[in-house]
């Protein structure tokens, strides 16, 4: 899951704000400025993202949740996260590798989620391809592609799109024959997964983390 984007996250900076472009809540912590548009995004930043994820499943998950994000506002898929779990049965490899035709077309017509036969269709293409890997592939090759930590960000503007670590990863998973996994893909599912820490320098989930503030 990303980090959401223009046109509706970002926030300019207020006067008072903490040094970097970290914002106030209205809780008084700093935060990402994204996480400030809506009630969504501050639960989704404050409890979930960037944090590390492990296991086929949930990032069988996460990967295409980001494929179905792909031209839309994260607030899109993230209002729809249920309703994505239930249509794709919690996600589980297995079970998704199994739809068929009719799967196909139930998912076509189900408002809670996003009804793109595109998308749908590499979802279930992609399950069928994990079904033939070991357990803990998927995770390790992702994992494998974890980047040195780096400095923590202090602007949203020092925050890139796109990396030679994710390149990388997008080339891995095309590789192995998975679809829309492009690099923009690739580095929101490392954003989201915890392979890269992009919560700014002043951002207060960041800062309780770091080594020495408790």
């Amino acid at each position: 899951m990303s980090s959401p984007t223009a046109p509706d996250a970002p926030l300019a900076p207020t006067p008072g704000a903490p040094t970097g472009d970290a914002l106030p809540g209205p809780d008084g912590l700093p935060r990402c400025p994204w996480s400030l548009a809506t009630e969504d995004y501050r639960a989704y930043h404050d409890t979930e993202w960037g944090r590390p994820v492990r296991g086929d499943r949930e990032l069988f998950e996460r990967l295409s949740l980001e494929a179905f994000q792909s031209g839309l506002s994260w607030l899109t898929i993230l209002r729809r996260r249920e309703g994505f779990r239930t249509a794709f049965a919690d996600f589980r490899i297995p079970v998704v590798a199994a739809y068929g035709a009719e799967d196909v077309t139930r998912l076509l017509a189900d408002p809670g989620i996003i009804r793109n036969r595109a998308k749908i269709e590499a979802t279930l293409h992609n399950a069928r391809v994990l079904t033939g890997w070991p357990k803990g592939r998927l995770t390790e090759l992702i994992w494998s592609r974890a980047p040195a930590p780096a400095p923590a960000p202090r602007t949203t503007a020092a925050i890139p799109a796109v990396t030679p670590a994710s390149t990388a990863l997008a080339k891995d998973l095309k590789r192995e024959g998975l679809r829309f996994v492009g690099p923009t893909t690739a580095y929101a599912l490392m954003q989201a997964c915890g392979l890269v820490d992009d919560h700014l320098a002043d951002c207060h989930v960041r800062v309780r983390r770091e080594p020495g503030t408790g």
